[in-house]
């Protein structure tokens, strides 16, 4: 069903993707450059979740099918609202400069 809604199939595709990145990159975090990646990848996560969950509640036509950020991730128990600002506290609790 691509071709019905290619903006929303894209954008939990992108979501995918940087969701892998951030989990590997926390995983490597005291590794040269991990913690860096993984704030980048966590803080284009919560940047993602929070725009395009506004946009979606604002006009619900831009989304014509749910991506993973839509309504703050609802579809998913909100776990995609969430789950970045805890990989952030989690590279913060365990002191490694990003």
């Amino acid at each position: 069903k691509f071709d019905e809604a290619p903006v929303a199939y894209a954008l939990s595709a992108v979501a995918a993707i940087v969701y892998l990145i951030a989990t590997i990159a926390i995983i490597r975090a005291h590794a040269a450059g991990g913690a860096r990646l993984a704030t980048i990848a966590l803080l284009f996560e919560a940047a993602g979740v929070v725009g395009v969950g506004m946009l979606s509640v604002i006009d619900r036509a831009l989304f014509p099918a749910d991506t993973v950020w839509s309504q703050f991730g609802q579809g998913y128990l909100f776990i995609p609202l969430v789950l970045p600002f805890v990989g952030l506290w989690w590279l913060r609790r365990g002191k490694v400069s990003a």
